[in-house]
């Protein structure tokens, strides 16, 4: 190495010698480098959304001195005069406030990131004050504007929005957001859905364009490039991830028929009665997956239009519900990913898109023979969820095989967090599996890392998985939250330095909303505080009046290990409620007239 070069390097402390001014830092995978403090190097300790900075350049040196700690060290490498190098720290980051202590272990850590993300969203789409989703615009430029001369409202993007409203509300009770959410659903409900009086079915429109003047057009097929002039079931999918979650809260008859009534439709036109699975598209004349219209999606099925379900809806409907046929409907996704996506004779990836009769289609658009890390860690943590109902060998080896190889290959075990996209397939002398395009790092994949490895721990106490969640959970809380403006970075570079060119510089954008990184701070609240660090969650429902099924309110907050968790307390308005079932986490609605407002407290068992 001849040339000098700025990087991250993530870790852990020891040695700290402080006449010498340098310390060891241990990486992930075992790896060690010295580093050397200058005397412009400064340190900071991790703080939240809406937390004032924390320096802790004051004490930096009694920090060092903790063996273990875990630090972020971003510094310039120089090549010295022997053929070595140095590494000069110029800024260090510590995650933990006490060794062993992670702030996003701190009971209330997630709830504080989800209201900071909505009402960021709630600024953006409707700075006024009015929630009039007319005003809405699927794209939100970095500091956080509509962009007002984009005149489209996508159905997704409106969707994933309501979802991490509705999920707001759970974690913190706060009122606004569950008027976001519940206006949100009904502009769906008016705009967005078509219901097919002759079918019996309902699907949702791509999304609408309104003009200055108010007037809208509908967008019927899917107008992204993947998926041209066609009706993707990804698009039909997460039209239901908001809704179902919104239901979660207030038991809607209206959304639960829409729900059944979409699922109709992939039962009926997406799936696959001959075979096994869920196609990816249809052509939007005759809703066939077979039409030569839809050219290179005829008759294929990907990881989107099998895998999506569970997470984007189908977990909450059956949570909502306990409705037997949404169980037996996940067991027949989670059933068809475990038949089908491991490919490990030829690639550590699962394969992700398949011809009519499952072979593999390697020749697909962008992805050819590529994997998408946040994918395979994605399958790992939904098989997870789905296994605490529905146990079986096959879920558990899966699960665990994503859990042993992803660090190998999908991990930056240099600096923490997860990348992209990346070759499947190691070519000629190659040592290391090669990048798609970039070595950034999405928000939304390093989602997938930490809840996956969150409830792997939570399932098996395995300290190797606690290790990667907190390294995963660390590296997104330090790079990725947008202290100036608000809200998280769509990309962060290798480094962790954000990535604010094209559209990957937007908040708010085909591909993001306020969704993954709510969904992110709900069940990592879950999963953290009922499953790790086994402190108490407080959950919030507010009912219509005769909405839930035989007047009772579900609150089980995810598909968690049966016998983990109970009803500690409820109280309904300002009283306490005693009319409930702590095990089977029901709660007995009041006959009342009105909308109570319920707050519950789900504590670990013994």
């Amino acid at each position: 190495m001849q040339f000098e070069f700025t990087d991250l390097i993530a870790g852990y402390v020891s040695n700290f010698n402080e006449s010498e001014k340098t310390f060891t830092l241990t990486t992930s995978d075992k790896r060690e480098f010295t580093v050397v403090l200058g005397d412009t190097t400064f340190a900071r300790l991790l703080r939240n959304l809406d937390e004032p900075y924390q320096d802790a350049t004051g004490n930096m040196y009694s920090l060092l001195k903790q063996d273990g700690r875990m630090a972020f060290v971003f510094g310039i490498f120089y090549p010295q005069v022997d053929g070595e190098y140095s590494f000069e720290a110029k800024q260090i980051d510590f995650p933990e406030r006490e060794l062993g202590k992670f702030r996003f272990e701190e009971s209330n850590w997630w709830a504080n990131q989800a209201k900071s993300i909505c009402d960021f969203f709630i600024r953006a789409q409707f700075p006024d004050g009015d929630i009039n989703y007319e005003k809405y615009r699927t794209a939100v430029s970095l500091g956080g504007k509509a962009e007002k001369n984009s005149f489209r409202q996508e159905t997704d993007t409106i969707s994933r929005m309501i979802y991490g409203m509705a999920s707001a509300f759970m974690l913190t009770g706060e009122d606004r957001f569950l008027e976001v959410a519940e206006k949100g659903v009904e502009y769906l409900k008016k705009h967005m859905r078509f219901y097919d009086i002759d079918e019996n079915v309902v699907y949702w429109y791509h999304g609408i364009d309104v003009d200055e003047n108010g007037m809208e057009k509908k967008i019927f097929t899917s107008e992204f490039g993947d998926d041209y002039d066609a009706i993707p079931m990804y698009e039909q999918i997460y039209a239901l991830a908001g809704p179902m979650q919104t239901y979660r809260v207030n038991g809607d008859p209206g959304i639960l028929r829409d729900a059944e009534l979409t699922i109709d439709l992939f039962d009926r036109f997406f799936k696959d009665t001959k075979g096994e699975g869920y196609y990816s598209h249809i052509d939007p004349v005759l809703l066939s997956p077979a039409s030569d219209s839809l050219g290179a999606n005829k008759l294929k099925k990907n990881w989107n239009s099998v895998g999506d379900h569970a997470p984007a809806y189908l977990i909450n409907l059956y949570l909502a519900t306990e409705d037997e046929k949404y169980k037996k409907f996940l067991e027949y996704t989670f059933d068809t990913i475990t038949s089908h996506f491991p490919d490990y004779e030829h690639s550590p990836f699962v394969n992700e898109r398949f011809f009519d009769d499952w072979s593999h289609d390697l020749t697909w658009g962008w992805q050819q023979d590529r994997a998408v890390v946040g994918h395979n860690l994605k399958i790992a943590w939904n098989l997870m969820r789905f296994h605490s109902i529905c146990p079986k060998e096959s879920y558990e080896a899966f699960a665990k095989h994503i859990a042993e190889v992803m660090p190998q290959v999908g991990m930056d075990v240099q600096r923490f967090g997860w990348y992209d996209v990346m070759e499947r397939k190691l070519r000629g002398n190659e040592e290391y599996y090669h990048f798609a395009w970039h070595d950034r790092k999405a928000w939304w994949q390093q989602e997938q890392g930490i809840l996956a490895y969150e409830i792997l721990y939570g399932i098996f106490k395995n300290e190797e998985y606690l290790k990667y969640a907190r390294e995963s959970a660390a590296f997104y809380n330090t790079y990725f939250l947008d202290y100036e403006d608000g809200d998280v970075y769509f990309n962060v570079l290798a480094n962790g330095l954000p990535y604010l060119l094209g559209t990957e510089r937007k908040k708010g954008s085909h591909s993001k909303s306020a969704y993954h990184s709510v969904e992110l701070a709900y069940l990592a609240a879950t999963y953290t505080n009922l499953l790790n660090t086994r402190k108490p969650l407080t959950l919030w429902f507010k009912p219509q009046v005769n909405g839930f099924k035989d007047n009772i309110l579900r609150v089980q907050p995810d598909i968690l290990p049966q016998g983990s968790v109970k009803i500690d307390k409820v109280w309904i308005g300002d009283k306490e409620w005693t009319k409930f079932d702590a095990d089977k986490m029901t709660v007995e609605l009041p006959a009342v007239e009105y909308r109570p407002k319920i707050k519950v407290v789900v504590v670990p068992k013994n």
